[in-house]
């Protein structure tokens, strides 16, 4: 039938536009090493740049010596804090951290301090996250005395290599960004996570294309929340964390601030990693679910309209393929190639298989079906849950 066909057209149409206009989204060329980076010119010891990297932490205590060790040991060589705003830990996170950080300080014989902080009473209006991040930047700006130039917003599951400090203050520096963020490289391991986490990354450079987001004269921007370096100056000029203080993606929210103020970089990475597996099926649906319908505004009428539009994109085109006839056939087959084409940088960075690049259509029903979830979600009152907080609630009305 034509209308086959012409469903079959549209999703080529599709994809021909991701492939060939969407900013080289799927090329994954935004990467940490992908320039010539020389070091800050003049700069040397003290005349660095001053930073401070503050790590909010709930509950991590399986992961925070890991984290914390990582970041004792950056060799990078100006000034740097580090401030851990411990939030309602309950399996001592506070003290593994504190015993990391004098076993490290020993070892490495240089004078890295780590601040830890009890966090305050989550106030009305914020998420638990940002309320830390708030206190952690407030601390570190007032008690010490060389004026911070840049903080590191960093998770407590988020390891780093020795010199990723020192990389990212330098493209800061040497390109003039306000913000500089890395999509820390998750883990990749289970079957579950082959199959879920190589398209998270795919879909959210497809939503945001990274050399868009470097460009400073267009309108997109996008951050990845467990590694972000940011001028001091710049975050205050836009509001501070306050500005973005009930944001369920926050990390986004920020950069649209920031973009403002000046040019941002996001690019992927070797050089922070997530320390923390993700388990099975149902644990990543959970964390994808926590701000997928944030991401469509706790729109219903988004929310059609992206299954619709998933509908036609990943699904149409395998069915007709195998199904269709004729012209309806041969342009889902088309789309089908071309969708797996799409797939293979990010297949590779993530060293899997590139006949996961086939199943991406039946890995973008799992990722509608999480869209679904949370939707349900906020509309039970369950919205955004992290660590037990349900944040999303205020959003949802």
């Amino acid at each position: 039938m034509m209308v086959w066909a012409v469903i079959g057209l549209v999703a080529a149409a599709i994809w021909l536009y991701l492939l060939v206009a969407r900013g080289g989204f799927w090329l994954a060329r935004e990467r940490d090493d992908s320039a010539d980076l020389s070091p800050v010119a003049g700069r040397q010891g003290a005349h660095w740049p001053a930073v401070a990297a503050v790590v909010p932490a709930r509950n991590e205590a399986d992961v925070i010596a890991q984290s914390i060790g990582s970041l004792m040991r950056q060799d990078y060589p100006g000034p740097f804090r580090i401030v851990l705003v411990d939030d309602g830990s309950s399996d001592g996170t506070a003290a593994a951290a504190l015993q990391v950080a004098r076993e490290a300080a020993h070892q490495a014989g240089r004078g890295r301090h780590l601040d830890v902080l009890t966090g305050a009473a989550l106030p009305a209006g914020w998420t638990g996250k940002l309320w830390a991040l708030e206190q952690g930047t407030r601390h570190a700006k007032t008690s010490q005395a060389e004026a911070i130039d840049y903080y590191l917003l960093t998770d407590a599951d988020i390891g780093h290599a020795s010199d990723n400090l020192r990389t990212l203050v330098t493209r800061a520096e040497q390109e003039g960004r306000v913000l500089v963020s890395l999509m820390a490289k998750l883990s990749c391991v289970s079957l579950s996570e082959r199959f879920l986490i190589p398209a998270f990354v795919f879909f959210f450079q497809m939503l945001y294309p990274f050399a868009w987001v470097a460009d400073r004269n267009n309108k997109v921007a996008a951050a990845a929340g467990g590694c972000v370096l940011v001028r001091r100056d710049a975050l205050e000029r836009a509001g501070g964390i306050a500005s973005v203080r009930a944001e369920i993606i926050d990390d986004c929210s920020l950069a649209r601030q920031l973009k403002a103020e000046g040019s941002i970089w996001l690019g992927l990475t070797e050089r922070a990693t997530s320390l923390r597996p993700y388990g099975g099926f149902r644990q990543i649906g959970r964390m994808i679910s926590r701000s997928a319908y944030a991401q469509l505004g706790y729109s219903p009428l988004m929310l059609t309209g992206t299954v619709l539009g998933m509908l036609l994109t990943y699904l149409a085109p395998p069915l007709l393929a195998l199904f269709g006839e004729g012209l309806a056939r041969w342009a889902g087959l088309g789309a089908w190639l071309m969708m797996a084409l799409s797939f293979q940088p990010m297949l590779r960075f993530y060293r899997v298989s590139p006949a996961w690049g086939l199943a991406l259509p039946l890995i973008g029903a799992a990722y509608l079906l999480f869209t679904f979830q949370s939707a349900i979600d906020v509309w039970r009152g369950r919205g955004g849950m992290w660590k037990g907080r349900a944040q999303a609630m205020a959003k949802s009305t």
